[in-house]
């Protein structure tokens, strides 16, 4: 009882100095392929990039000590981070307070729903997701990771659209107006690091050595090169007013908002003192303020892409302030410093004293030092309702994405793996991970690769990699600061090619057409829809479902005869003769409400296209169930076939359906002399009254009991 409750007591069963040791080391390695991977993976879910550490803090440890899998690495990861993004973008700006609290609640939400499948022992749940759906999902979520981070490699800025190719196509107009080629320097060479050592030693840390080599040199070079300055330092009227105009604009957006958060209220009221003239009144101001905002938000956009746009050169005077004109414009006796110069514009309102100038590249910036607090996150029942649903599909996709890394591990090891276990471990890491700040995590199969090569083996190697991001975020924070942006982005595009998997198209396609067709609507609805993921993943899910009620309602139904093999097989498939007399049908699935009628057309077709037909051998070995409207259905066919001058007999009636049929009384009516064990039984016992005064020379099922 103790084990179950704490699993990881397992774990000190004949554990040894070498078995630490060996967990150190993988504890160690992990650690330092996940710091910098983690903050990739908080910026990729719209997350300040330090995030990324807290939730490499308590999940990776709370999950190894109560999951089943000793070597599973968990944290942040690519898809449940894009997923966290998708969900949180209509309810609030990226990195913003609000934004950040609704993902700490998401994580929180993720947790609960994951620890309450494993407690109720449902993980099977999670086969609603169908592996060419999550195939499909995969390989354009890849697609989608590794083009959303275009902007950082360029060292662009755009807004972001209604779709993903719409923001992709900014990103590259952008990008052909200006790129900023230190940053994609930076950027390609992240990338050569990685590659280069990669193919040199698996073993070295190739992420670790790419982050520091770039993070010194961004150091050394200057890369990030920013200043504040007074609006009235750039010498372009045409900005000023841009400026205040996007301010004003601003400012209208949050008076409006406020208006719309009161009438909400007076929403709420209203229908609770059943009001209906008055709960008209509001819902007709709300949609009037929603246009408004809508127009505003518009107009910002218009704003903030103009002054985005515009490239300056800059004047340093002698007591170092700066001056900026257009680019290629310094008025003469000046010289400019060399750099180009544009506007840090976000989604807040611009200091018109403090106006952040950018003559460099981007860098992660000041990361906080110290743990995070431990709080339980605000919970607002508005919020949750609308949260519910992304939830559930983040909490189903990260868990298929963590058992498949666990099961693939398992077969190398031996390990025994409770899948609801799993569930219990990854649920406790995200509950405890969002107490932490954390967002929703999941199992990491390039981490857990990792952990597997470095020989660890308990889930002590997760606790030392959680103790390592601890000694970072209390020491360490300051040498993260000139980490570049394009870097992460690069890390992340690195990571991600390996969800690309342009087989397990083909393969679902070979397995069955329709799965492989799935997948590629799946595929091409989750690119469409992006960033909206959940619906590429709702289309698929209702595929698969839609086509497994097809194959239930429509189950194949054939007509048996003598193979070469003496087997008896379906006669449309290896073209073989049927007998004029004994129709052998096989039903290859359940008999219950939605084909009862299905089998019995299929049967007064066979009766209605052969005049010469006597019995009809109903061949049972597919039916593994029966409900009261097959019951019934089965009743009437009996009835209407003896009633029509013929007979039927069943064959390899299995125990469950043999059970229906006593409690019906239905075995009575079809007659104890007319239910056989086996097909072979029913064919001897039958075929002779079959072809009394038949004409038939040769019989196709004959061969079993020799029949001339």
């Amino acid at each position: 009882m103790l084990t179950k409750i704490f699993p990881f007591i397992d774990w000190f069963k004949g554990y040894d100095m070498p078995s630490f040791r060996a967990d150190a080391i993988s504890g160690l390695t992990v650690a330092l392929v996940l710091i910098p991977q983690s903050m990739a993976y908080a910026q990729l879910a719209g997350m300040p990039a330090y995030y990324g550490l807290y939730a490499s803090f308590l999940p990776p440890m709370v999950a190894a000590l109560f999951g089943s899998s000793r070597q599973l690495a968990t944290g942040p990861v690519a898809v449940v981070s894009l997923m966290t993004a998708a969900s949180l973008e209509p309810l609030a700006t990226a990195g913003s307070e609000g934004y950040i609290a609704y993902a700490i609640l998401l994580a929180l939400m993720v947790g609960v729903f994951q620890f309450s499948l494993g407690v109720l022992k449902l993980g099977l749940v999670v086969n609603f997701l169908s592996h060419p759906v999550v195939n499909g999902f995969t390989n354009a979520a890849a697609i989608i990771i590794a083009s959303s981070q275009l902007s950082k490699m360029f060292g662009v800025y755009v807004d972001k659209a209604e779709h993903h190719y719409e923001t992709i196509i900014r990103v590259v107009e952008s990008a052909f107006h200006y790129t900023h080629w230190p940053t994609l320097v930076m950027g390609v060479l992240a990338f050569g690091i990685m590659i280069s050592l990669k193919r040199i030693s698996p073993k070295i840390p190739n992420v670790l050595v790419a982050v520091a080599v770039t993070t010194l040199l961004s150091w050394g070079l200057g890369f990030n090169h920013d200043t504040k300055v007074d609006v009235t330092a750039i010498q372009i009227p045409a900005i000023q007013e841009s400026v205040v105009k996007f301010n004003t604009t601003l400012d209208l957006i949050e008076t409006l908002s406020n208006e719309r958060t009161a009438l909400g209220n007076l929403m709420d009221e209203a229908k609770a003192a059943n009001d209906v003239i008055g709960t008209f009144d509001v819902e007709h101001d709300k949609q009037v303020i929603n246009v408004r905002i809508s127009r505003l938000k518009h107009d910002a956009h218009l704003l903030r892409t103009d002054m985005r746009a515009l490239l300056m050169s800059g004047v340093e005077a002698s007591d170092g302030s700066m001056t900026f004109y257009p680019l290629g414009s310094v008025p003469a006796g000046m010289e400019a410093d060399g750099r180009t110069w544009r506007v840090k514009v976000g989604n807040k309102v611009l200091d018109t004293t403090n106006l952040k100038m950018m003559g460099g590249g981007a860098v992660v910036g000041t990361v906080p030092s110290g743990i995070p607090s431990i709080s339980i996150p605000d919970i607002d029942l508005k919020t949750v309702l609308h949260l519910l649903p992304f939830a559930a599909i983040i909490s189903l996709l990260g868990f298929m994405e963590a058992i498949s890394i666990a099961k693939a591990m398992a077969a190398k090891t031996g390990q025994r793996l409770d899948p609801n276990q799993e569930l219990i471990g990854q649920g406790l890491g995200n509950i405890l991970g969002a107490c932490g700040k954390s967002y929703p995590s999941s199992g990491s199969f390039s981490r857990s690769a990792v952990n597997l090569q470095a020989g660890a083996v308990t889930g002590f190697s997760s606790v030392i990699t959680s103790l390592m991001v601890v000694i970072v975020l209390l020491f360490f924070t300051p040498l993260l600061y000139n980490l570049p942006q394009a870097v992460l982005a690069a890390v992340i595009m690195m990571a991600v090619i390996g969800l690309v998997n342009a087989s397990g198209f083909i393969h679902a396609w070979h397995a069955q057409k329709y799965d492989g067709i799935i997948s590629i609507i799946s595929f091409v609805a989750t690119l469409a829809f992006a960033p909206h993921l959940d619906k590429g993943i709702m289309i698929g899910v209702a595929l698969s479902l839609a086509v497994f009620l097809y194959k239930s309602m429509r189950p194949r139904v054939s007509t048996l005869s003598r193979h070469e093999d003496e087997a008896l097989r379906c006669a449309d498939e290896f073209g073989l003769d049927e007998c004029d007399h004994i129709a052998m049908v096989r039903f290859d699935g359940p008999v219950f409400f939605a084909n009862a009628s299905f089998l019995e057309d299929k049967i007064s077709d066979k009766i209605a296209a052969n005049d010469k037909l006597k019995h009809i051998i109903l061949v049972c070995n597919g039916i593994n169930d029966m409900d009261a409207s097959g019951e019934e259905s089965l009743s009437l066919l009996v009835d209407r076939i003896r009633s029509g001058g013929l007979d039927i007999s069943l064959c390899g009636v299995n125990e469950s359906v043999m059970a229906v049929m006593k409690r019906t009384h239905l075995f009575e009516k079809v007659g104890a002399d007319h239910i056989y064990p086996t097909m072979e039984a029913a064919i001897c016992d039958v075929h002779e009254l079959a072809h009394q005064d038949g004409e038939e020379e040769s019989c196709p099922l004959t061969t079993a009991c020799r029949i001339a």
